[in-house]
């Protein structure tokens, strides 16, 4: 490898907006997230799945029948 054409490849503090911090590396000293694994809905559980004029149901439907 040629030297000094390289990036400093550091550890980096991420912070993330609902408090949550953790070390990793990275060529920036400091990363800041809207969301992070600790408040991502789908990683909590907390994901919901939002039907828009009643897609989903119809979707079950459809194929409920045919397997049934």
């Amino acid at each position: 490898m040629k030297a000094e054409i390289h990036p400093v490849y550091a550890t980096a503090k991420v912070t993330c907006a609902c408090g949550n911090t953790f070390a990793t590396r990275s060529t920036q000293a400091e990363i800041h997230l809207d969301i992070c694994a600790a408040c991502h809905p789908f990683f909590t559980g907390k994901q919901k799945l939002i039907d828009t004029a009643g897609r989903v149901e119809r979707f079950r439907q459809k194929y409920a029948k045919a397997t049934a």
